[in-house]
């Protein structure tokens, strides 16, 4: 497994009339979070797609637990379990600044071809950095 930590904090923006975190906004945080995981392998989505692959997500799902308030510190967990193959499933958990889970949810990627449009195999190159964590 390799995971990584994030922390956000709550923009005014970002709530509802009812003071929570908007329900929409989660799949930006973890989206952020999914990018940051990337990052620290060291790779960027932006070398992926120069190398002509993109990432488009084919399934989410979101489990709502508790709300999230304007300014609070959030800590977005973003986790790669298995090791992909032509796919990759994040989870993610989100805490709240007193530590208890707010939210959690998954999201499935495919790894496809920018020219072709069709899927491809994990690029070698994030296999290579990933091999480490699930040996």
């Amino acid at each position: 497994m390799y995971s990584v930590d994030v922390k956000l904090r709550v923009r005014y923006g970002e709530t509802d009339k009812m003071g929570y975190v908007y329900h929409g906004n989660y799949p930006q945080y973890y989206e952020v979070a999914r990018v940051e995981w990337m990052r620290s392998l060291g790779m960027s989505y932006k070398e992926v797609e120069d190398d002509g692959i993109i990432m488009p997500v084919i399934d989410m799902r979101l489990k709502y637990l508790a709300p999230a308030f304007y300014d609070e510190e959030l800590l977005i967990r973003a986790s790669v379990r298995e090791m992909p193959a032509t796919r990759i499933l994040f989870h993610y958990e989100v805490f709240n600044q007193t530590g208890k889970l707010i939210n959690e949810g998954e999201n499935t990627l495919v790894f496809v071809n920018a020219e072709t449009r069709r899927p491809q195999r994990l690029p070698e190159r994030m296999k290579l950095k990933l091999l480490p964590y699930f040996n």
